[in-house]
């Protein structure tokens, strides 16, 4: 007699569109591991602005439908598939990768993709982790090879990728000024490794940094938005500064020339670009930081499963991110 398969609430996407293409079902498949994966009890899971734009169609990768979104989550190991040492059933872990998706009570991950999550940290925060710190020391230390003593902007500090961003560079060792759109936003930029904010609504902001950072002008700059930054960005780089583009959402015009005097670059981020060493290069530097304290994700609005639609509705316009955004699954 066949045993019956095991189901599971989770979100699915039958076709690429709007917020109304997520489809809470609780009918789904629990997922089996295969050889070196991790089966995931899910607790938090973590909502990226790239979840948005993979499941409106517009992104450069686009998963065969249907699909369930969502890759960093944090939970219990429920189960592994042959040849998985590093990890056994109870354990606590966090993923940067699912491979079924991780809107879901339930998701596989490749055994190489998921980290013990020590208990100082909760499952929220566990959820917080992925994208977020991965991308911010790519960009940091892979992409704009900082040095300690450098000054860095990160423009748009309050949500997960910015806050992950100050607290890195602040631990190694740079001048760390941050901008955020809200007072609330601001003060969580000053708690997480920002020596100074600005109020990037205020029409002068521009060159409050520039009396800030005198002459000389910024290093570094992370770029959350390089569509409506981009230009300003140019004019506040010190000579070989380098802006480095996280996040953008449309075209911008820009003076080829202003990158020309001073000799600096405009460098594109994508964490899936990163080898399976360079993931372990971050993945390291990502547990020290849990070991010693400096990594402490921040939780913004948590929403559960069935209210993803908002989630996604508000990832993209609400006005100024504070912390990292969290799906609560069980």
């Amino acid at each position: 007699m066949a045993t019956r398969q095991k189901l599971m609430r989770a979100i699915r996407v039958f076709e690429f569109g709007g917020p109304e293409v997520l489809k809470f079902q609780s009918d789904v498949a629990v997922p089996i591991p295969k050889d070196h994966q991790v089966l995931i009890k899910v607790h938090a899971c973590g909502v990226n602005p790239v979840d948005t734009y993979i499941r409106s169609g517009t992104y450069s990768r686009k998963p065969l439908l249907p699909y369930t979104p969502g890759c960093d989550v944090a939970g219990v190991v429920e189960a592994v598939g042959e040849n998985v040492s590093a990890f056994k059933k109870g354990d606590r872990v966090f993923t940067t990768n699912t491979v079924s998706g991780g809107y879901a009570e339930y998701a596989i991950a490749a055994d190489d993709t998921v980290y013990t999550l020590p208990e100082k940290l909760d499952f929220q925060q566990g959820a917080a982790i992925g994208v977020p710190y991965f991308t911010a020391y790519r960009a940091l230390l892979h992409s704009a090879r900082v040095k300690a003593g450098e000054s860095v902007l990160v423009h748009g500090a309050s949500g997960g990728v910015g806050i992950a961003a100050c607290q890195i560079a602040r631990a190694y060792g740079l001048k760390v000024l941050g901008t955020a759109g809200t007072e609330e936003g601001q003060n969580i930029v000053l708690q997480n490794g920002a020596h100074e904010v600005f109020n990037h609504r205020e029409v002068n902001y521009i060159d409050k940094i520039k009396k800030s950072v005198g002459e000389k002008g910024i290093d570094v700059i992370i770029e959350m938005l390089a569509n409506v930054n981009l230009s300003n960005d140019l004019n506040l780089l010190s000579y070989g500064g380098r802006v480095i583009v996280v996040g953008s959402r449309g075209s911008i015009e820009i003076n080829p020339r202003d990158t020309m005097a001073k000799e600096t670059s405009i460098i594109g981020v994508a964490l899936y670009s990163s080898t399976k060493e360079e993931f372990q290069q971050f993945a390291a530097a990502v547990q020290a930081g849990m070991e010693i304290g400096w990594l402490r994700p921040v939780i913004g609005s948590q929403y559960p499963l069935e209210k993803v639609a908002q989630a996604h509705k508000n990832i993209i316009h609400s006005s100024g991110a504070t912390g990292k955004m969290i799906l609560l699954v069980s």
